[in-house]
């Protein structure tokens, strides 16, 4: 099976199966995927999406990206979720060259994880409740996407080495991520240097802060976000094989 589904206008549209956990499951293929913005979906891309057989998308844009990038086209056909779960925006284009990019991150990381709690719970007890694939995408499907990529995969048991792992993947789709931006704005300069990247530091960093604020990040996602056992048994009884 492929982690990597290619797109012409999409860059960072994978496949979550095949992360084993440390009971010896395995998420199935072809049930959860990542993306960047579904908005970029038009001619043989909308085909192949399609052909994938997803039945719910769970954007975690703010409302104000979607108004002015669009949302998965044709999105009535689809059990279609907006989930902001950042509330501090900021423009990463416009980062400091100076700061400590990777603790920069994790700092953001850790705002959007205590200010988008009520979200990050209807993210994820909506991926346990759908019997279909799903996918949950929001820009560069990097940060947000990122976050919820690394929460699911760690309540499911995967050990946090493939964690980062899956993570650091989007660093293959940087350049075009960073291109699009150009693209975008001709009138402007990328004056971060990092723009667009994902190393596994910064998630280390973003589960080392979650464990050492509530116990574990199981912890933060029970105790904090509220995921109930319910949940846990429905996610885990829709993405395992054994």
């Amino acid at each position: 099976m492929e982690r990597h589904i290619g797109f012409d206008r999409l860059h960072n549209f994978r496949d979550l199966g095949g992360y084993r956990t440390a009971d010896g499951s395995t998420l199935g293929w072809g049930r959860l995927y990542r993306a960047d913005s579904l908005g970029k979906l038009a001619g043989d891309d909308w085909e192949r999406f399609l052909g994938l057989g997803i039945r719910t998308v769970i954007d975690l844009r703010y409302p104000w990206e979607i108004d002015a990038k669009g949302r998965v086209p044709e999105a009535d056909r689809f059990a279609y979720a907006n989930f902001s779960i950042e509330h501090r925006p900021y423009d990463q284009a416009e980062i400091d060259p100076e700061v400590d990019p990777w603790r920069y991150l994790a700092d953001r990381f850790a705002e959007v994880a205590e200010d988008g709690v009520d979200e990050i719970r209807q993210a994820i007890e909506l991926i346990a409740a759908d019997p279909g694939p799903t996918v949950f995408h929001c820009t560069s499907g990097k940060d947000r996407t990122g976050l919820i990529a690394a929460l699911v995969l760690t309540h499911l048991g995967v050990p946090e080495e493939q964690v980062l792992a899956d993570f650091a993947l989007t660093e293959l789709a940087t350049a075009r991520l960073a291109d699009d931006w150009r693209a975008a704005h001709p009138d402007r300069t990328l004056n971060w240097p990092s723009y667009g990247r994902a190393p596994a530091e910064v998630m280390e960093l973003v589960l080392a802060d979650l464990s050492a604020r509530h116990g574990s990040v199981d912890a933060y996602l029970t105790d904090r976000v509220g995921i109930t056992a319910a949940t846990t048994a429905a996610l885990r009884a829709r993405l395992l094989s054994a």
